[in-house]
């Protein structure tokens, strides 16, 4: 029995690319409906609770996605160990950091 990355894999890029494709069509019929655009607009947008939420998970599904994708293309052509087990590290912590930093970003006022 193997490790199952492959269905869990698949998994997550498919999940995480429809929470991000419905955010996009979600946040275009936004922007659509409130255009033309200005600072206020923005303001007040920004600042409405569901959309935060939207933006979070979207950025979530980016980093899981990213993830999945980076993992595999470095386990596909980074064949020795040591190097490989480097490059997931440094992205695994990047996209880390990618994480909390959108957390800070979208919920301070």
């Amino acid at each position: 029995m193997g490790a199952h990355y492959g269905i869990m894999g698949w998994l997550v890029q498919r999940i995480s690319a429809a929470i991000m494709a419905l955010f996009i069509l979600l946040f275009l019929a936004v922007l659509l409906d409130h255009h033309p655009l200005s600072y206020d607009i923005w303001k007040t947008l920004l600042s409405q609770l569901w959309l935060r939420i939207g933006m979070q998970l979207f950025l979530i599904g980016l980093f899981l996605h990213a993830w999945v994708g980076m993992r595999d293309i470095l386990m596909d052509y980074v064949h020795a160990t040591g190097i490989r087990l480097l490059l997931q590290v440094l992205v695994l912590v990047s996209l880390s950091a990618y994480a909390i930093w959108s957390v800070r970003i979208i919920w301070e006022n």
